[in-house]
């Protein structure tokens, strides 16, 4: 059995900048994020004698059961793509996340192919990089979803605290940052309970990149605020990062339930900056509060970073 895993992002600042048009046309974006305790994992297996070898079957387990003679019959894109790619023989494939994936805005099917990536390299005694499977990550998503960003996959295999810049001849840089600001706060993900389909919200955002440009002054200014140690400054930032994304697209913040929400946050005094992850409307907002001060909601989470990126194993 082979046993992978990749952390779930965290985008705090320069999110739409990454989209794959807007760099095109302007030639650069950035963004700042970080991975979280948060994973995807994926499980590769392969019978001896039975569904696989035997009934030539591909067994397919999220949340639902798939089974089907072949990889194009597969339902799920991520499952589908990846396996096409490795033209992988009949075997049992499991995914299971620690966090809600359906429209999480946590970048779970860039998480999901990197880890089943990293299966199925590790299955054939194929070697990647790191690198090499953030790249072929990005490579296959596309296939199914034009508009996936460049933060996704390697926001979610580079591990840790890093700012990603992303150029117009398909160069980029990632500069891990010190993570001593996270030592003051207790960041939370709280759940919406709305998912979403970020395609509609990514097409939208591709016809208003003029709007998203004023976000890479944001990530300037975040920059320095990380290694000036300006923490109160940096959440200034991010509180403004989230008023410049929501005037991106209308799309962002339409929901009644999200904006309710947004407001019950922004009117919380323990509350000193939130944001809705990914590319909004569903999914979870992050926030920030001082050390141990803010009461733990039910539809919540504490997070905090971690440094390792894709993992995987043959147990």
């Amino acid at each position: 059995m082979i046993i992978a895993s990749c952390p779930l992002r965290i985008s705090l600042f320069g999110g739409s900048t990454d989209n794959p048009y807007f760099v095109e046309k302007h030639g650069y974006g950035s963004v700042i994020s970080f991975t979280s305790n948060l994973k995807t994992y994926v499980t590769i297996s392969q019978d001896r004698f039975g569904f696989n070898k035997e009934g030539h079957k591909y067994i397919i387990n999220y949340s639902k059961r798939e089974e089907v003679s072949s990889v194009s019959e597969i339902e799920n894109e991520v499952v589908r793509t990846v396996l096409e790619y490795f033209d992988m023989p009949p075997v049992q494939v499991t995914l299971t996340s620690d966090a809600y994936s359906q429209g999480s805005g946590l970048a779970s099917s860039s998480s999901y192919t990197i880890s089943l990536i990293k299966a199925c390299s590790i299955f054939l005694n194929q070697n990647y990089s790191d690198s090499q499977i953030c790249k072929l990550a990005h490579q296959l998503e596309l296939k199914y979803n034009p508009y996936c960003g460049y933060q996704d996959p390697y926001g979610c295999g580079i591990g840790g605290f890093k700012r990603m810049e992303f150029y117009k001849d398909s160069r980029i840089k990632y500069e891990f940052l010190p993570i001593d600001l996270f030592d003051r706060y207790d960041m939370f993900l709280i759940y919406t309970g709305v998912t979403r389909n970020s395609r509609k919200i990514l097409a939208d955002i591709t016809q208003n990149l003029d709007k998203v440009k004023p976000l890479l002054d944001i990530v300037e200014d975040a920059y320095s605020d990380v290694y000036t140690k300006d923490s109160i400054n940096l959440l200034y930032h991010l509180k403004n990062a989230w008023d410049a994304k929501k005037k991106v697209s209308s799309i962002i913040n339409e929901n009644p339930e999200i904006k309710k929400l947004d407001d019950e946050l922004s009117h919380n005094p323990q509350v000193l900056a939130h944001k809705l992850c990914g590319a909004g409307n569903g999914g979870f907002f992050l926030t920030f509060a001082q050390k141990n001060h803010l009461t733990l909601p039910n539809n919540a989470v504490k997070i905090n970073v971690v440094t390792e990126g894709v993992l995987g194993e043959s147990i």
